[in-house]
């Protein structure tokens, strides 16, 4: 009877064990994290740019829908300038086509060398110059608006160059430093900064442009001198 009764109890120990196994949580083995979709890199999709072929000289474009390779710093829509002041609702670069169109050509000389061009004015509405008149009635300076400037035409950059890492080249003086320092005959500069301007120079005037005694980032196409003086304005978003 004894024995029966010990059989009895290991057998229901036993059971009992058996359970309490099925209750243990096996230890969970840590995987290496599986990077999420965010940050993996995936190719930027090349966007095929529409050419200006079929555009008329004189129509207004965005720069930007054109060509891919240029840099834009465009103080006028900041108060980074020396009005002190926003002029621009926002920034874009539009020109006409046939000044676009001789920008891009440079641009390629440009690229070839290891640069490319940063923009800090393009076209500008002949209502913006009004405003820039009313706050620096300077004709030294600031174009009269009854008259107009060569910006107002869509014919009119003023530019410097940059590294294709973005870093601006040398050019003595900032963008619209009005002093002996920004002019192109003053060769009281460093060896570097003389070469960078010479480049800048040599490249845009064999590609139509022209530039002006006195500033070294601005430029004119030649063609486009008697164009007629235009308000477009561009939609900002």
């Amino acid at each position: 009877m004894k024995k029966i009764i010990y059989l009895i109890v290991v057998v229901f120990i036993a059971a009992n064990c058996r359970d309490k196994e099925k209750d243990v949580v096996p230890e969970q083995v840590l995987l290496p994290p599986v990077a999420s979709q965010d940050s993996v890199t995936v190719p930027v999709e090349t966007r095929a740019l529409p050419t200006l072929d079929g555009i008329s000289d004189t129509t207004f474009i965005r720069l930007a829908d054109y060509s891919g390779d240029f840099a834009y710093e465009l103080r006028y829509a900041t108060a980074n300038n020396f009005l002190k002041t926003k002029v621009y609702d926002c920034a874009e670069c539009y020109t006409r086509k046939k000044t676009a169109k001789a920008l891009i050509a440079a641009n390629k000389v440009f690229l070839k060398k290891g640069f490319r061009i940063r923009f800090f004015d393009c076209y500008r509405p002949n209502s913006v110059q009004y405003k820039m008149w009313k706050i620096f009635p300077n004709p030294q300076y600031v174009a009269n608006p009854a008259k107009g400037s060569i910006h107002n035409k869509g014919g009119a950059v003023d530019i410097t160059l940059e590294t294709l890492e973005g870093e601006a080249l040398d050019m003595g003086t900032d963008f619209d430093f009005f002093g002996r320092e920004a002019h192109h005959d003053n060769r009281q500069l460093p060896e570097e900064v003389l070469e960078n301007r010479v480049l800048l120079k040599e490249v845009m005037e064999a590609h139509g442009f022209w530039s002006i005694r006195t500033e070294w980032w601005h430029y004119n196409l030649s063609s486009a001198s008697n164009d007629p003086v235009a308000n477009f304005r561009w939609d900002c978003p």
